[in-house]
């Protein structure tokens, strides 16, 4: 439990950070979201391109794994999407949020080192296929199905025209396409364009992390709660259990793939969740719901880890 802790711990000092960094009038809002930009738009775009591009082809192509993963993933994803929709009564862009929330893990800040103490360097191809599965499939089906919103009456290519054309110019959907291009040429990045990008990548996770903390001041938690706990619970409890039900469609899956894809998928949701939540003016329920999973995932996980 203390090696779950020295994970987590570091997480909650950096979003302190931010927090005390605003509260105290050091950064103001206006700098955390700056902050958010440069995440989404620079530091996240350059972490996934760097993930994409520096697999080969036979190393990201494990079919099992990667329709396990879809398949728990996704089934997490189109139930709560349904249900705040359809239940709930929030429009596609809330949905959409509080879908994403609850099926996208922090597997490279989080899940990762975890299942590395447990599992060792089998992990490494894990996190790949599994960033495969949440940059290619999740994060872009979350993007598109919010901007969606508001949308409604209108004929499908009234709809999808300006979307195609929105999502095209996204640094994400550019950063994954690049990436994967990258990858099937088998080109090697020269130094000068590699080192920009190693450092840019580097910067998402500790940035996110401290603009997560500014969020968070001034929040009012009231008509959120029920939001939050749904959110929360779904992603630490019903997404490793959807995954580990997937896994029983593949079960020739190399054993130690198999636990890696459930403690990973037993991790809190992405730390640039708020941030992507940002765009559509859900940056402060994402950021709380972050907070207390991110808090909570110290016990599900020390349980899931005794379970394996």
């Amino acid at each position: 439990m203390f090696s779950v802790l020295s994970i987590t711990a570091p997480i909650f000092i950096v979003i302190l950070l931010g927090y005390v960094s605003t509260w105290k009038n050091i950064t103001t809002k206006a700098d955390v979201r700056a902050l958010g930009v440069f995440v989404i738009k620079f530091a996240l775009p350059a972490l996934i391109f760097r993930s994409l591009s520096q697999r080969s082809l036979s190393e990201i192509v494990n079919f099992d794994y990667l329709l396990a993963c879809a398949t728990g993933s996704l089934s997490v994803f189109l139930s709560m999407f349904a249900f705040a929709r359809i239940v709930r009564k929030k429009n596609m862009a809330v949905s959409a949020m509080h879908a994403l929330g609850s099926s996208v893990s922090n597997s490279g800040f989080i899940g990762y080192p975890i299942a590395m103490l447990v599992l060792g360097p089998a992990v490494v191809v894990a996190l790949a296929l599994t960033m495969i599965i949440e940059n290619i499939v999740m994060i872009p089906l979350a993007l598109v199905l919010a901007e969606c919103s508001g949308q409604e009456g209108k004929s499908i290519r009234e709809v999808l025209l300006p979307i195609a054309k929105k999502m095209a110019l996204n640094p994400l959907i550019l950063a994954i396409l690049l990436g994967g291009a990258v990858s099937l040429s088998g080109i090697t990045l020269p130094v000068p364009i590699s080192k920009p990008i190693d450092m840019l990548a580097a910067a998402s996770g500790v940035v996110a992390l401290f603009a997560v903390g500014g969020v968070l001041v001034g929040l009012r938690v009231g008509g959120m709660v029920a939001d939050i706990g749904r959110i929360v619970g779904t992603k630490l409890i019903l997404h490793p259990t959807a995954i580990f039900l997937a896994l029983f469609l593949v079960p020739r899956l190399d054993p130690d793939l198999r636990k890696a894809m459930v403690i990973l998928a037993s991790a809190p949701m992405l730390s640039i969740y708020p941030l992507l939540g940002q765009a559509f003016g859900q940056e402060q329920v994402c950021a709380a719901a972050l907070m207390v999973a991110t808090t909570f995932s110290f016990l599900t996980i020390s349980g899931l880890l005794l379970l394996l």
